[in-house]
């Protein structure tokens, strides 16, 4: 019974007394009741008790770790917009026509997306934290990139300047130094990675607001969200946003789990959907910023492509696993040790490759001049070789294009032999056919049917014909094109 109620109502009784005034007149009428519990000895929140205390408190995990987050200010020199939000969160572009496009365009432009003229300086905000007691702290890349002056401001309110001591754009990480002296207080990196339903914690600057905490659950981890070769991301739903970029995520223990580094936003603010840079990444990379200022990572020589149920039926392969080998570049460690078109790597250094990503994350991890044992596959036999990888080139990265994955051309091709002479030119495509459905294009050129090189349209012909006489369910294709050479499985119709 609220209180408002009673003064309206000072002569009404209160629910309690018409309660037990209707027991007295069930009494008095002979009918048997049961014995009503004096309503004041058990409050109506009673129940609810044991679940509030057997949920966590943050509390004492976040007054360990908030003093050794920071809030990192950086002046900046303008330029073109770049789709970020000047030192926050990366969002993705909103879609032609969407009602904010016309006042994003604004801000962006307002921030500095002149052409011409004086330079322009802008000051963008994010977040990091403090790993050693000397000073060095972790933020993201896209938080300092183009960076002309760099400051630390403290949970306690102190400004520190600093200096840039390396970062790697390929994981979106920057090591930073205060160039002042001090003790100051810093977290360590987990060691293990957290599972999926874990609680987190996530500390930050959004919207430039200083020290604020979320919290949320791990919703899963290896997420790809095609920002760069080398994804693997942990995606959380504690409330990250603009400013947090950079920031640690705890976990129960006080370790940090991961680095915010990009949130999905059609709306630009958070929808729960936020991703974050595993530790042992973190580790790893901040270690060689450490020691040289970028990290140098290992470098095959090939271009992978997934495996499909197609591919992997034509290939003789048990099942759709691994990297199939699109093509390997001239003079790089795999052609010097064999590895052909075709080949499918199955497992680095004896740890089972399931996808491209994998294989390009492996590699990266092994320091030029160290060997890897490459275990693949070729004509269904398995075999070993052990190649002694060299840095990876700038311009290079041995990595799945996302578009080799949709790839998979079938019938409705108009053919013509290539003006070298080197494969079957695709002169047309029919935009109702299963080719142009699976991806193939005009222009590109079949170099290969299961294995064996074609040179005019007749031999892709006769290649398919053979085929379907061996009783099989599609043939490889191997084809080269705009993104490079890839393998596509041709499916024959049933019946």
């Amino acid at each position: 019974m609220s209180e408002t109620f009673r003064k309206d109502h000072p002569n009404r009784p209160t629910l309690r007394h018409s309660l037990l005034a209707g027991v007295a007149i069930l009494g008095a009428l002979g009918v048997a009741v049961p014995l009503i519990a004096d309503l004041n000895s058990t409050p109506a929140y009673a129940e609810t008790q044991g679940m509030v205390q057997s949920m966590p408190s943050f509390a004492d995990i976040v007054e360990k770790v908030r003093p050794a987050v920071v809030s990192v200010k950086v002046k900046v020199e303008s330029a073109a917009d770049t789709g970020e939000d000047g030192g926050g969160m990366m969002i993705p572009d909103l879609p032609p026509g969407h009602p904010l496009e016309k006042f994003f365009k604004q801000f962006r432009e307002g921030r500095g997306g002149h052409k011409g003229g004086p330079k322009q300086f802008g000051l963008s905000q994010g977040s990091g934290f403090f790993i050693s007691a000397d000073g060095y702290a972790v933020t993201n890349n896209h938080v300092i990139e183009n960076a002309v002056t760099v400051t630390l401001t403290t949970d306690d309110g102190k400004t520190l300047d600093a200096k840039i001591v390396g970062r790697d754009p390929k994981t979106d990480l920057a090591l930073l130094k205060t160039e002042q002296p001090g003790n100051f207080p810093f977290v360590p990196l987990a060691s293990s990675a957290p599972r999926v339903g874990d609680w987190v914690v996530a500390v930050g600057n959004p919207f430039g607001l200083g020290g604020t905490v979320t919290a949320g659950i791990v919703s899963a981890r290896g997420r790809d969200i095609g920002s760069g070769p080398y994804d693997d991301y942990i995606q959380i739903d504690a409330p990250v946003n603009r400013g947090n970029s950079g920031g640690p995520t705890f976990n129960l223990k006080g370790e940090v789990v991961g680095v915010n580094t990009a949130i999905y936003s059609p709306s630009g603010g958070s929808v729960g959907i936020a991703f974050a840079i595993p530790s042992e990444t973190v580790s790893s990379v901040i270690s060689a910023l450490k020691d040289g200022g970028s990290v140098a990572r290992g470098y095959l020589g090939v271009q992978i492509q997934p495996v499909t149920p197609e591919l992997a039926d034509s290939l003789g392969l048990k099942e759709p696993k691994g990297a199939l080998i699109a093509e390997t570049q001239p003079g790089t460690p795999a052609a010097d040790a064999g590895l052909k078109p075709g080949d499918t790597i199955i497992a680095v250094n004896g740890e089972a490759m399931a996808t491209p990503r994998d294989v390009t994350r492996h590699v990266s991890q092994i320091k030029p001049g160290d060997s890897a044992k490459i275990t693949y596959l070729r004509a269904g036999k398995e075999q070993v070789a052990t190649i002694k990888l060299v840095a990876l080139p700038e311009t290079k990265m041995a990595v799945a294009d996302p578009a080799l994955a949709k790839a998979s051309p079938a019938f409705g091709l108009a053919l013509a032999p290539s003006k070298d002479g080197n494969g079957v030119l695709v002169t047309d495509v029919d935009p109702n056919g299963v080719g142009a459905e699976k991806g193939i294009g005009k222009g590109d050129i079949i170099l290969e049917i299961s294995g064996k090189q074609v040179v005019k349209p007749s031999d892709v012909r006769t290649a398919i014909d053979e085929a379907r006489k061996e009783g099989r369910k599609a043939v490889v294709l191997r084809l080269k094109g705009e993104d490079g050479m890839r393998f596509v499985a041709l499916a024959f119709p049933k019946g």
